[in-house]
């Protein structure tokens, strides 16, 4: 079985672009034709260059638009719509062009007798890890359409979280950013015409050390603010493509954790997200060690997904879930506890969304404080640092005026 890539016009003339699986060109000729298409171009190309091409001239959609796709696809089956008129149908009436496509894409997989979470796997920058090993799971469990529902739901919740944490850190970004212009016109307008005026303490040596650093300071700013500029422009690209890599993401899930207060609202939302999604398919009969693999890609955390893969290693060998995730040290006790209370009465089906909805609320508050809390803090830091460039300047003056 091969993978071609084709071009074709449909009924009406239309462009229609994808590849499909065949044994040979003609078969897949004929399945072009199957769908009342009329092949333009036919060629056999590799399946792994044909996904690295779709991925670089595909574009992410953004969560509102995808869980709004989930829900919406969810309502079509549970009502009773075949699977590739669903897909069609909201192909169609997608606003967005990046899913159109795709999901024309997945129809076409999907005809071809591809399960739908394997065509939506072809897609990373489309479909979350989530979303695809949900999709699977619900697929083969026989609970598609909650499945689908659930992801919707989390997705909508995720999209939720970011859009109040957006919103409530944009007042304190925007003092941060005005803050930064005011200090560095101050340094590069302002205080350089000082220099001269301070020569006379500067041969006493009565000039403050601070004045001096702070002078010094705006001088290299005026010659080489440029090389400045270039240089921490290139240390971001650079940051930027490490963080890429592998190695670079698991560093930057590392560095979250260990940020003051923050990491821990973020390790809190992983673990509410694990729990949900682990109770969601637990529920739904699908077996624990399959539970865990999918809900592992929930966390959006690598430290905390590799603790889940090892605890379900030590399941695999006959332990309990709470022993490894209370050894890992990711974990809060308090949910570690209530885990290991809920194995021994065999409800973790039912305790495990409780948990979520409990961390969710707790971590919720502790954001909304973080938050307010963040707002006079900028103020504070902002103010201290043009009162320490006006008193570096005002200091020598009221000595010079005293010398006088």
């Amino acid at each position: 079985m091969a993978t071609f890539a084709y071009i074709a016009r449909d009924m009406k003339g239309i462009k229609v672009t994808g590849t499909l699986d065949a044994g040979s060109q003609r078969e897949a000729t004929a399945q072009l034709s199957a769908r009342s298409l009329f092949p333009v171009e036919v060629k056999a190309t590799d399946t792994q260059s044909v996904l690295a091409s779709f991925a670089k001239r595909t574009h992410r959609v953004k969560g509102q638009t995808m869980a709004t796709f989930y829900a919406q696809l969810a309502s079509l089956l549970r009502s009773g719509v075949p699977m590739i008129r669903a897909i069609t149908v909201l192909s169609q009436q997608s606003g967005d062009a990046t899913l159109s496509e795709v999901l024309t894409e997945i129809k076409g997989r999907v005809e071809d007798g591809e399960p739908l979470g394997q065509a939506m796997a072809r897609y990373p920058r489309v479909f979350s890890d989530m979303g695809v090993n949900m999709t699977k799971a619900g697929a083969e469990g026989g609970f598609l359409e909650d499945a689908l529902d659930r992801v919707g739901t989390f997705t909508e919740l995720q999209e939720d979280l970011k859009g109040r944490t957006i919103s409530a850190l944009a007042y304190p970004v925007f003092l941060f950013t005005i803050g930064s212009v005011v200090i560095t016109i101050l340094l590069v307008f302002f205080v350089p015409k000082f220099d001269t005026l301070f020569d006379r303490l500067r041969e006493k040596g009565q000039m403050p050390w601070v004045t001096d650093a702070l002078l010094a300071f705006s001088r290299f700013l005026q010659s080489y603010g440029w090389i400045a500029i270039v240089v921490a422009a290139a240390l971001f690209f650079m940051f930027r493509y490490r963080l890429q890599s592998e190695a670079g993401k698991e560093w930057a899930d590392r560095v979250k954790l260990r940020i003051p207060v923050l990491g821990s609202i973020l390790m809190n939302l992983a673990v509410a997200r694990f729990c949900r999604v682990l109770g969601t398919l637990l529920s739904n009969g699908v077996p624990i060690l399959k539970s865990l693999e999918i809900s592992r890609t929930a966390t959006g955390n690598r430290l905390l997904s590799r603790s889940i893969s090892d605890a379900s290693e030590n399941i695999r060998s006959g332990d309990t879930l709470a022993s490894p995730l209370r050894a890992s040290g990711h974990f809060p006790l308090t949910v570690v506890e209530m885990i290991s209370v809920a194995e021994e009465s065999n409800s973790l089906d039912t305790v495990l969304p409780a948990i979520a909805d409990n961390l969710e609320k707790r971590t919720f508050r502790r954001l909304d404080l973080f938050v307010r809390l963040l707002e006079p803090v900028m103020l504070l830091v902002m103010a201290i640092l043009v009162m320490m460039v006006v008193l570096a300047l005002l200091v020598p003056v009221i000595r010079s005026s005293t010398a006088i």
